[in-house]
């Protein structure tokens, strides 16, 4: 999936509301490590943590 990050990034780079009040110097770079981490996330996603209902509070 790397190799369509360039692509996906100019898209990307449109920052949401709450992106912009953090006030990024860089939104290309914010977009393609945003991008990274959430193909990482996909392709190898952490383990669900299941609980039953009565250890929920």
């Amino acid at each position: 999936m790397d190799d369509k990050i360039p692509d996906r990034t100019e898209t990307r780079a449109e920052l949401l509301p709450e992106e912009q009040a953090a006030d990024s110097a860089d939104p290309e770079a914010q977009a393609r490590e945003v991008l990274r981490d959430s193909d990482r996330r996909t392709e190898d996603p952490e383990p669900t943590l299941r609980r039953r209902p009565e250890e929920t509070a």
